[in-house]
């Protein structure tokens, strides 16, 4: 009994070893069988991921710009562009921050409430011409006189920019006084002007860059033969005043902000060849406003490359005997700002301008199909958002190089509004 026992303890013990072993060497069978396997996947997986990048590397691969080539011969001026391009090379400064590819005059605006417009003046100063910070107005409380806008200057910057790029500064002054006596009366118009010349003096300024047709034609005082000569006799006598000025180390400039003539068939309001010509003699440089060609209720190009041709056709003569001086004069409009515009039926909310950040935010977030029309020359691109559709136009390289080349082509000079709301990159076209 007990030998069987034994046997059978032993019989049992036998047969849990070869369970025991049929056990590991099947677990053994499994993990090999398993490790195969996700071999056999990693291996599809790299397969996979180099037929995507190969099959689809024209849209993910960015030709990045060499450090020694302008955005002109690194081929980047061009119709067909994509938003990852931009966002690779958008931010990139000019490769010569001294060198300049536009002869003629560059004015650059600056506003106080956007700091990068200071920056990018100090940066890229050599090359402009001139430089306008937007700081005063000029306005009226009885017959008493107020410029307000001194506290804006900044006497450092100034040193920077004439340091290092010998650029004149020129602050935009805005006529914000609206009585008729201050143009009728002589005395009060001479003293408008001393006020101007005064400042200048003080402030160690090379002039100043004056609007006021604008302020002129919002109260009418354009519709009146009387009072529209004496305006052009007012920005006669400022320009004699500042050019005779004795006391400064040059001659103080006056740079005159005209808007784009409405249509050939000029209306009152609008600045026409007659009035460059009388003005032409006294005035340093004519900011011509070649920009806001649409508007959120007429959507569409900034400033289409047709109509500023036209302008400058109005102004200048539609043919080949122009005045060459004159032309020189004539600072076009460049934006360095675009527009988002709502397009939908009955949105309430019908968008507005964009600065370069905004754009690029836009880019990042959307990844649009850029389409180049060619009637205004201009780039723009549709995106959603929130039910609506959205239709961008913002300058590129190539919109820009075309509006330049415009401006070359008359022998005209450029103003941009303004130089802290573009991207970095614009500045190699200048």
């Amino acid at each position: 009994m007990a030998a069987r026992r034994r046997d059978r303890r032993n019989s049992e013990s036998t047969t849990k070893k070869v369970d025991s072993s049929i056990l590991t060497s099947s677990n053994h069978v499994a993990a090999k069988s398993f490790v195969s396997f996700n071999h056999i996947l990693l291996i599809l997986f790299i397969l996979l991921s180099i037929f995507l990048v190969y099959h689809y590397r024209p849209s993910l691969t960015v030709r990045e710009l060499p450090e020694d080539l302008s955005v002109h011969d690194g081929g980047f001026v061009k119709t067909k562009i994509s938003p990852q391009e931009i966002l690779s090379e958008h931010s990139r400064d000019s490769i010569n921050t001294t060198k300049r590819s536009f002869v003629n005059h560059v004015l650059a605006y600056v506003t106080p409430w956007n700091s990068l417009g200071y920056e990018m003046a100090e940066k890229f100063a050599s090359k402009f011409t001139h430089v306008s910070p937007v700081w005063y107005d000029l306005k009226s409380e009885g017959k008493k006189l107020v410029l307000e806008g001194r506290h804006n200057a900044d006497s450092g910057w100034i040193s920077k920019i004439r340091a290092n790029g010998g650029s004149l500064v020129l602050p935009r002054v805005v006529l914000e006084v609206f009585s008729p006596e201050f143009l009728l009366k002589k005395q009060l118009r001479s003293n408008m002007i001393k006020v101007i010349v005064n400042e200048c003096k003080d402030m160690g300024y090379d002039g100043i860059v004056l609007e006021s047709w604008s302020r002129w034609t919002a109260y009418d005082v354009l519709s009146d033969t009387t009072m529209r000569n004496k305006a052009l006799q007012f920005i006669n006598q400022l320009g004699k005043a500042l050019h005779s000025e004795k006391n400064t180390a040059r001659r103080l400039n006056l740079i005159y902000v005209i808007p784009a003539p409405s249509s050939q068939d000029l209306k009152d309001h609008d600045f026409g060849p007659d009035d460059l010509q009388k003005l032409g003699d006294v005035v340093d440089g004519f900011s011509l406003m070649t920009y806001d060609f649409s508007s959120s209720l007429s959507p569409g190009p900034n400033a289409p490359l047709i109509w500023i041709r036209s302008c400058l056709q109005i102004l200048l003569g539609n043919n080949d005997n122009y005045d060459a001086n004159l032309a020189s004069k004539i600072f076009l409009g460049i934006n360095f700002y675009g527009n988002d515009f709502v397009i939908s039926e009955g949105s309430t909310n019908r968008g507005g301008t964009i600065l370069g950040r905004d754009y690029i935010s836009l880019l990042e977030k959307h990844q649009p199909t850029f389409q180049w029309e060619k009637k205004s020359s201009e780039h723009f691109f549709i995106y959603s958002h929130d039910n609506d559709r959205h239709a961008v136009f913002y300058p590129t390289l190539l919109s820009m190089s075309m509006r330049l080349d415009e401006a070359r082509s008359w022998g005209a000079s450029l103003s941009i509004w303004e130089i802290g709301q573009g991207l970095n990159y614009f500045f190699d076209l200048l």
